[in-house]
């Protein structure tokens, strides 16, 4: 699925939203391991990826591909400050009106209104594709993640008290939430 966009960020730069593509593929790697080092919000480390930028750059040529899936990127002033994505939940006839999202925005670049547009056209993405109901988890004391999400139209639906264990032995529970499109 191919996606291009650009938006006004709250500091006035320009904010380009596209689809990855093959050549943004140490780019989308930098990116993952900054911002899985800069919270514990997400879902793993930053050294739990064993990932390469070959590994990366070929999976951003097959979301490129994909009718259904997209790994959208965000530049402002050519530099990769965030990411989202849209994935199937499943290719089979139960699963396939379900989707996955997914995003992260470099901590600099938090408050400007990137992780906004990025759900936003994740959204539009994902009705595209022909998706009915759209899926993300985010951990409860991520309080400006829950108001986004709620803003965008996501509602709780469950929650998991145990559902990650941080490294120092803490658990952080995970509120389910979805999207009906």
């Amino acid at each position: 699925m191919e996606f291009c966009d650009t938006v006004i960020l709250k500091d006035g730069r320009e904010c380009v939203i596209r689809n990855g593509v093959f050549e943004d593929g140490k780019a989308v790697l930098e990116n993952y391991i900054l911002t899985h080092r800069q919270t514990e919000n997400l879902l793993a480390y930053a050294d739990e990826t064993n990932r390469t930028v070959e590994d990366e750059s070929e999976w951003l040529d097959a979301m490129k591909n994909s009718p259904v899936e997209i790994q959208l990127l965000a530049f402002v002033g050519g530099y990769l400050a965030g990411m989202a994505g849209v994935n199937s939940i499943g290719r089979r006839i139960k699963l396939r009106h379900r989707a996955s999202l997914g995003v992260s925005v470099d901590e600099e670049y938090w408050g400007l209104g990137i992780g906004r547009a990025l759900l936003e056209r994740c959204i539009i993405c994902a009705r595209n594709a022909g998706y009915e109901q759209l899926e993300l988890d985010v951990v409860s004391d991520n309080e400006r993640a829950l108001t986004l999400y709620e803003h965008l139209g996501f509602k709780e639906w469950g929650r998991n008290p145990k559902a990650f264990k941080t490294r120092d032995g803490r658990y952080q529970e995970l509120v389910a939430m979805r999207l009906e499109l």
